[in-house]
């Protein structure tokens, strides 16, 4: 009597690998942005990012735009999915984020401690 030869494991596992998408960064442009603005219409949206130096408040000048990305809503709900994992992974890491300035910012204690 002959054996069967069972199936191996490993074409199972290469199945489960998805290919990985290759980039080419040669020319990528490196900018930071501390604001974004998030607008749109049915068809995109469009989320404009730029440098606010006056983060406290409302900004008396204007914030200088520098990076706009106009997006398919397809495409938008794709990154929330990765932006939301990445920060919690963050979060889960170093603690939760919190966005309103205004909490981040605790008044110091003066020094002595004591008053009259």
């Amino acid at each position: 009597m002959a054996e069967e030869k069972k199936p191996e494991a490993a074409p199972a596992a290469a199945q489960q690998q998805q290919p990985q998408v290759q980039l080419d960064d040669s020319k990528v442009a490196s900018l930071y942005a501390n604001f974004c603005r998030v607008t749109g219409t049915p068809e995109e949206l469009i989320i404009d990012f730029g440098l606010n130096t006056q983060p406290v408040g409302v900004p008396e000048k204007p914030i200088p735009v520098s990076q706009r990305i106009i997006l398919n809503h397809y495409t938008a709900k794709r990154l929330l999915a990765a932006l939301s994992m990445s920060v919690q992974r963050h979060e889960a890491a170093f603690g939760v984020l919190e966005t309103d300035v205004r909490k981040r910012v605790q008044q110091q204690p003066a020094a002595g401690g004591g008053g009259k």
